[in-house]
């Protein structure tokens, strides 16, 4: 949760929230709203949609990344490929606040890093292979031919593995758009034209396009260290066995292509463009630990039901039952009074025949209502309105709501759970928690010719996470690294 947009929830938002449960896992996302386009192969003159500012939707679920040094690079490359691209247009760049390492092509022309992924970079030839390869999917239509449902329920959306159909209908929106994971990969061709394209176009724009095939193999190693089952970016943009072979002998064309002309890496420039970037979740935007949701910045917590999966957006942050039989959503709400607020909630999620009463909740001053979700002009004739129990918090001037939601005829069982959540939620004193700070990228110099091992040593990085740091720097811990050179470490 970034805390401007959950201090004041947006209109838009709230109504995407709550949809009625429907028994089949069809869904209507971004994508599939925007106008179709023909699915013929592009050709040069053949222009997209207009894609230079950022899809709100996209910013709304992973929030702007706001480091200005990055926005122009990624922004400065981007405009300098899209002049030499087989299918020039007005496409857009945008580096966004997810700690997942990945990158995705919208349809309408924009071209989206996470700042994970910019963590794992280790010089400007392996980003701009990437980003070539992501305007690939651009201009060769890859997501157009394939009407892709939902590019970005791929970046690190869990909840559409645990919700059943029925329930993630009724949340609408992002989450709602997880359900298309499994249709979101791009096949192997096209995996291949867009590294052919993004090879293509690293070159022409004066890099060595042999790194973007050095990053391949970082990337196969974040996969398996981590064992996550958060989709990454060899999750949607499928690996292949002769990967690396294979971009390797198509920079080795290119670059004899280009004569006599000097390919740039840039190493230490990259490196030192991300300095101080933030690693890993962040903290400040709200963390789960040990069954409890903290978030420092708001000064407030509450317990997660027992078992239950959870995700943290910078508007909501949603529970899961496992067998995706009931979700309560956290959320800000707006209103000049708790009956205000709950009369728009109410209004928003299709409750029109609510039972409200004012209470107070852990010493709170609290309003509570209960009601069936109207069917929707949206609903199949097979759709099952949810039933929902809503408990709306006032702390200072902020309201919060819990939205709990499940199958009438289950809705007694997930109950409890709904109303312990709330009950516990309280203003977050531990000065632990409000201290937890996101660790970030720092950036050293070796001091001798020595191992990395040995350099990370020196910077005091436990030998526990030296492995971590390996993949990180794109090197093995017996690496040796010369006097002088530069490498990447982290912590706070």
């Amino acid at each position: 949760m970034n805390t401007p947009l959950f201090r004041s929830l947006r209109a838009g938002a709230l109504l995407s929230l709550l949809l009625p449960l429907a028994s089949t896992s069809s869904v209507t996302d971004w994508a599939a709203r925007r106008p179709a386009t023909p699915l013929s192969k592009a050709t040069p003159t053949a222009r997209p949609l207009q894609g230079a500012k950022p899809d709100p939707a996209v910013i709304a679920q992973f929030g702007l990344y706001n480091d200005s040094k990055l926005q122009n690079l990624i922004t400065a490359k981007g405009k300098a490929m899209t002049a030499v691209s087989d299918r020039p247009g007005d496409y857009g760049f945008t580096v966004v606040d997810s700690p997942i390492i990945n990158a995705f092509a919208t349809p309408d022309g924009h071209v989206y890093f996470t700042r994970g992924i910019m963590a794992y970079f280790n010089d400007e030839a392996q980003f701009s292979g990437v980003l070539g390869h992501e305007l690939g999917h651009i201009t060769a239509r890859h997501g157009q031919k394939q009407q892709t449902r939902s590019t970005i329920a791929g970046i690190g959306m869990i909840l559409g593995s645990v919700l059943a159909p029925r329930v993630m209908q009724s949340v609408g929106g992002v989450a709602q758009q997880v359900v298309g994971l499994g249709m979101l990969k791009y096949g192997r061709d096209d995996e291949n034209e867009a590294d052919g394209l993004g090879v293509k176009y690293s070159t022409k724009i004066g890099y060595d396009a042999s790194h973007m095939a050095d990053f391949f193999q970082t990337l196969s190693r974040t996969e398996a260290q981590s064992g996550s089952s958060i989709p990454t970016f060899l999750s949607t943009h499928p690996n292949s066995a002769d990967r690396y072979t294979r971009v390797k002998g198509l920079a080795a064309q290119a670059r004899q292509s280009v004569g006599n002309r000097t390919l740039a890496v840039n190493r230490d420039q990259y490196l030192r463009s991300i300095e101080g970037l933030t690693f890993g979740e962040d903290p400040r935007q709200g963390f789960v630990e040990s069954g409890v949701f903290y978030h420092p910045d708001l000064k407030f917590r509450f317990p997660i039901p027992s078992g239950w999966k959870s995700q943290n957006d910078p508007d909501k942050f949603q529970m899961a039952e496992p067998n995706g039989k009931a979700l309560l959503v956290f959320l800000g709400a707006s209103g000049s009074s708790l009956e205000a607020a709950g009369q728009s909630l109410a209004k928003s999620i299709g409750v029109a025949s609510a039972n409200a009463s004012k209470t107070t909740i852990n010493g709170f001053p609290a309003l509570v209502f209960e009601g069936d979700q109207q069917a929707s002009d949206q609903s199949s004739s097979s759709s099952t309105p949810a039933h929902v129990l809503a408990q709306l918090i006032q702390d200072g001037n902020s309201i919060y709501a819990f939205v709990g939601l499940a199958a009438p005829a289950s809705f007694s069982t997930y109950a409890p759970q709904f109303q312990q959540a709330a009950q516990g939620y309280a203003r977050l004193t531990d000065a632990s928690k409000l201290s937890r700070q996101p660790e970030h990228i720092h950036i050293r110099t070796a001091t001798g010719t020595q191992t990395l091992a040995s350099a990370l040593a020196s910077a005091g990085i436990p030998s526990k996470r030296y492995e971590e740091m390996a993949i990180l720097n794109g090197m093995k811990t017996t690496d040796k690294l010369p006097k002088g050179m530069l490498y990447k470490v982290v912590g706070r």
